[in-house]
């Protein structure tokens, strides 16, 4: 593996972690962007990696990502993130979950982890038993905690939903098409959120299945992987991994409007203004996503119930705006001006 120095995606990272425990198999990387609002946040993603690179750049974005989501929240946490680099077959053991979570602890509470793709509510209780610095864990009497995603997908609705008024001058997404990549927990919840308002849905997914399950419950239809990206419709809702817009799929899109809960859709930051020029609206997937943590966030503060954390989430639309009314005036794209607003709270603007 290279040393991060080296690395696009290395930003100045406060501290990088590389864990290996040889007597379970957990290889894993933590890495700590920024803490200057708080302890920094972020889920755990269990994923196998083509090449070890791979999975370092991944964490070296994902937790600056996870510093701008938060800052761009509003919430006192920092940014960090961590990636378990899993065998082709995803094996996870108990034991591995204990070590990382060993790992965590000896960050001190520089580091909060919690649900990302690959792990679950139950995988966090594991984590859990040798550290308290995890969140996303059953509610137990309180009304937050538990899976983020849901959450995740109300903020990416409501974003949706803003977008469309931006860009359309509509208040309802009845009769519009949105084209949906990704089938997983964040994508059904979007899927049902706006089937329920009277979207019509195309559906992709690499799991067939899953797109078959979320299309029936929904009314919507399966496209193929490769076609969603190509499809006419009103609204493109990239919700699964991230790097999927470059030069060349932004020249195929055929919507007015890109809004999705994937994480670091823009392969590189000219792909922002790449979407700019072609007239597409982008919703900065940071800003969008934000309601997961959100709810991780009023979790491990306990500072309010349910209620606040609805609150919270309904103020994405109202940051995606700020986003979209300096992008007019400055002639700036929507991620670049998203990126200079999270930088300044962060202290590095």
């Amino acid at each position: 593996m290279s040393t991060p120095w080296g690395f696009p995606d290395f930003d100045a990272h406060e501290e990088l972690q590389f864990v290996t425990d040889d007597k379970c198999g957990l290889r894993a990387i933590i890495a700590v962007h920024s803490t200057h609002l708080g302890p920094a946040a972020g889920g755990a993603r269990l994923w196998h990696y083509a090449q070890p690179d791979d999975a370092l750049t991944d964490a070296l974005r994902l937790s600056r990502g996870m510093s701008y989501k938060n800052a761009m929240a509003g919430l006192p946490l920092g940014g960090g993130k961590s990636v378990i680099l899993a065998d082709d077959k995803r094996t996870k053991t108990p034991d591995m979950l204990h070590a990382f979570g060993k790992a965590v602890d000896n960050l001190g509470g520089r580091y909060v982890t919690a649900e990302d793709v690959g792990m679950d509510v139950a995988d966090m209780i594991e984590v859990a038993r040798n550290t308290k610095h995890v969140a996303g864990l059953p509610a137990e009497g309180q009304d937050v905690g538990g899976d983020p995603g849901p959450h995740t997908s109300l903020g990416v609705f409501l974003g949706i939903k803003a977008a469309v008024k931006h860009a359309l001058g509509k208040d309802s997404l009845a009769g519009l098409h949105i084209a949906l990549q990704g089938a997983g927990s964040v994508a059904t919840g979007v899927a049902l959120h706006s089937a329920a308002e009277g979207a019509k849905l195309s559906i992709a997914d690499v799991d067939q299945a899953k797109a078959q399950k979320l299309a029936e419950a929904t009314g919507g239809k399966v496209v193929a992987v490769d076609e969603v990206l190509t499809l006419a419709a009103d609204v493109l809702s990239p919700n699964a991994l991230g790097a999927i817009f470059n030069e060349q799929t932004i020249a195929a899109l055929n919507v007015p409007i890109v809004a999705g809960g994937a994480n670091n859709q823009l392969a590189t930051p000219a792909d922002g203004a790449r979407l700019q020029a072609r007239g597409i609206l982008y919703a900065p997937d940071y800003v969008i996503n934000a309601g997961g943590i959100i709810n991780v966030c009023t979790e491990c503060l306990g500072d309010g119930d349910a209620s606040l954390v609805r609150t919270r989430i309904e103020g994405i639309p109202v940051r995606l705006e700020q986003v979209w009314t300096e992008s007019k005036a400055s002639g700036r794209d929507p991620a670049a001006v998203a990126d200079a607003m999270a930088q300044k709270l962060i202290g590095r603007g």
